[in-house]
Parts: C-alpha cells; sequence; structure tokens
C-alpha cells in the first residue's frame, strides 16, 4: 500500500457527537489506490467484525463509526478500528 500511502491525503479522525461518532475522509489521487484500500478495510472489517459506514467516489472514501447508543464516549473496539484504518493508510512497515 506504499503507493497509496504517497497519494493519500484526506483528514484526520474526528469526533462528532448526536449522535457520538468517529468520522473521516480519506482522499486518493487515483481509483487504483482507494480499490486497493476497500479491498483491505473488508479484510480488517471481517477480522475485527466492526464494519464502517462507508461512502466513496473514485478517489475519496468517506468512513463513520458510530458509538452504541447512549454510550458517552467511543468505546475502545473502535479507537482500535480507527488506529487500524491509520496502519493501512501508511503501509507496511519498510524492511
Amino acid at each position: 500500500m506504499s503507493a497509496a500511502a504517497s497519494e493519500t491525503g484526506g483528514h484526520p479522525w474526528r469526533e462528532r457527537g448526536r449522535p457520538l461518532r468517529l468520522e473521516r475522509r480519506v482522499e486518493f489521487g487515483d481509483y487504483e489506490p482507494l480499490r486497493e484500500f476497500l479491498d483491505r478495510l473488508a479484510e480488517l472489517s471481517e477480522a475485527t467484525e466492526v464494519y464502517p459506514n462507508l461512502s466513496f467516489g473514485r478517489t475519496y472514501a468517506n468512513l463513520t463509526l458510530f458509538a452504541e447508543e447512549g454510550a458517552q464516549q467511543i468505546e475502545e473496539p473502535l479507537q482500535a478500528f480507527a488506529r487500524e484504518v491509520d496502519a493501512l493508510l501508511e503501509g507496511p512497515p519498510s524492511s
């Protein structure tokens, strides 16, 4: 994913209220790195059983992670998932 990482822009995760959630927009220079990101995101969701609300276009993806109803803060599993998404965007560690 290193090629995607160099082309990735966007915004950091933002916490929003009413309803409580984390949101992030990720932008790519082209469709191919976006497609690769979406494939890896699907694998991460299957592994963690966390499925973000997702919308995307040719060069961007919007992700939303909703807290449980009535929660006063974002739960750790959602925070961990957000960190894993960030790691996907950074690409694999250099060898």
